[in-house]
């Protein structure tokens, strides 16, 4: 009943803008009209301005004529008035094209993605949202570089979003209002009114998105830094070139000196207004996620207890009497994206757990355990304080599985805009967040070279004693080299020296010495027992 709703409703908001695109046509067949009409009227006007003239040329012989009757040339007229129709006639062409992308648009929605028409489509909410991941994807793309959008993306992607949110105006809920009758008295009615959760957080997201086009536009100009080709050599890159796994993403280069003081000062600015987006589209996104609905599949494939989701190990780490959660992720190991959206799957889904027990009453259910209520209510605390630091630590990483159950069985068209759109200005601040930094670590690599350069260079001012204190503190790989054989002719005299003060020292005195020098791994402190079955 609720998918029937969502597609009326949809319907409905489809028939309105088409409605106004029909207006706008009704103006540029106007203007068509008008152009015929023009010819004749133009002809017209000639004629009465030549009559005109001819009459008064013999009654202004001997003074100076009315300027007003030569204010205006028809020819500018004509070329004026033909460039406005041609306006029109461009604008009217538009509007078609336009209505005839926004149908097919819509029509896809309303078939739910299964062009068959058979009924085996995914939900309008599934479908708008889906709709709006496919748009950013193809507008906005990877943004390699910091540079502003094209204009035909950029108005692209307004124009498109618009159209797939106009569907917010028809999600409406009913508010008490008073209406002033004739006689004076008032009345309480009840009126439409937007939805609240879109009423507030829609104006937020446009702002947001907002800020993040008008950062990439700030880039337009500079002249500060500049990509290398993907085809550069590693010449060419110098030590600008990329350490990490991203090596489709163009290099960096910046002056030799560094960026200035003020293009750094404006990278920084632009890198917290940036992370200020992402807290705020992370926020907003987190909240609705939040309010939907947890899917019967997913609490169906979950296990019985929060042990065996979380596993042995990650249980008593969270179940210990003294629980700090920065020594509990620093124990872990979150070496790759994949560890860390594991450890995230399992801490939800422990958190879902031990939330089902705490409202469940019956002891009987199969969700029932011999932990009491106030324990699973400090371990569910626990889990959330984890699962909000691994999102802000590491915003980049995939979503979990809960959330990607949650926005494919929803079915609340309002949460499926408010999720979609606040995901992929989250990702888009992330993207822009890791190519500032790109910029600012070559700007950082120049300067440390420079800096390195300059104190590796010998002062002549400086003599003896100067000079070797400088080098002491710069270690070149031949002297690295030749402190290697220096140290390794210590460490012989070392032993030399414990040889001859063996024969001097008892056994007891040896095996101290020898505790003190020499570090025993763990499988030797384990007193010779080298495999489980040694041990019995």
């Amino acid at each position: 009943m609720q998918q029937i709703q969502s597609t009326i409703s949809t319907t409905l908001k489809m028939v309105g803008a088409v409605e106004k695109e029909q207006d706008s046509l009704k103006i540029g067949r106007f203007f068509k009209n008008f152009r015929a009409k023009v010819p004749k009227a133009v002809r017209r006007t000639k004629s009465m301005s030549g009559d005109k003239g001819g009459g008064e040329e013999g009654e202004d012989e001997g003074g100076a004529g009315d300027p007003s009757d030569h204010a205006g040339d028809p020819s500018d007229h004509d070329e004026a008035l033909e460039n406005f129709i041609a306006a029109c006639e461009a604008r009217e062409k538009q509007l078609l094209h336009d209505m005839e992308q926004m149908k097919e648009k819509f029509a896809k929605l309303l078939l739910g993605e299964d062009m068959s028409g058979g009924g085996k489509g995914v939900s309008s909410a599934l479908a708008l949202s889906n709709a709006i991941t496919n748009l950013a994807a193809s507008v906005f793309g990877e943004q390699s570089r910091l540079e502003p959008m094209t204009a035909e993306r950029k108005s692209r992607w307004r124009k498109e979003i618009d159209w797939l949110f106009s569907v917010s105006d028809c999600i409406v809920e009913f508010v008490p209002s008073q209406q002033k009758n004739k006689d004076g008295s008032n009345m309480e009615i009840m009126i439409t009114k937007q939805r609240a959760d879109l009423l507030m957080n829609i104006p937020a997201l446009r702002t947001l998105d907002a800020m993040l086009l008008a950062c990439l536009d700030s880039f337009k100009d500079q002249t500060e830094f500049y990509y290398l080709s993907k085809d550069a050599s590693n010449e060419e890159k110098g030590n600008a070139r990329r350490l990490d796994d991203k090596w489709w993403l163009p290099t960096v280069k910046v002056p030799e000196n560094g960026l200035s003081d003020a293009a750094r000062k404006n990278l920084q600015s632009q890198k917290e207004s940036v992370t200020q987006v992402l807290k705020l589209a992370m926020s907003i996104n987190a909240q609705v996620l939040s309010e939907m609905e947890i899917p019967e599949n997913y609490i169906e494939s979950l296990p019985k207890n929060g042990r065996a989701s979380l596993g042995e190990s990650i249980y008593r780490s969270i179940t210990v009497d003294f629980f700090d959660p920065n020594q509990f992720l620093s124990a872990m190991d979150l070496s790759s994206e994949h560890q860390i959206l594991d450890l995230k799957d399992r801490i939800e889904a422990s958190i879902v757990i031990w939330k089902r027990k705490m409202v469940q009453k019956d002891g009987k259910s199969a969700w029932g355990s011999a932990v009491s209520y106030e324990k699973r209510e400090l371990f569910e605390e626990r889990a959330e304080t984890v699962l909000h630091i691994i999102k802000h630590q590491y915003p980049g990483i995939p979503q979990s599985a809960l959330d990607i159950s949650k926005i494919q069985y929803n079915r609340d068209v309002g949460q499926a805009l408010l999720e979609s759109y606040s995901r992929i200005l989250e990702s888009l601040a992330f993207t822009i967040l890791s190519r500032i930094g790109d910029v600012l670590y070559a700007d950082s690599v120049v300067r440390n070279l420079n800096q390195s350069t300059t104190k590796s260079q010998p002062n002549s001012t400086n003599t003896g004693s100067g000079n070797e204190a400088e080098k002491g503190n710069l270690m070149t790989l031949s002297d690295l080299l030749t402190w290697s054989a220096e140290q390794l002719e210590i460490d012989e005299e070392v032993l030399d020296c414990k040889e001859e003060m063996s024969i001097e020292m008892d056994e007891k005195q040896m095996q101290n010495l020898n505790s003190v020098t020499v570090k025993k791994t763990y499988v030797e402190s384990l007193g010779g027992v080298g495999s489980p079955k040694e041990r019995h």
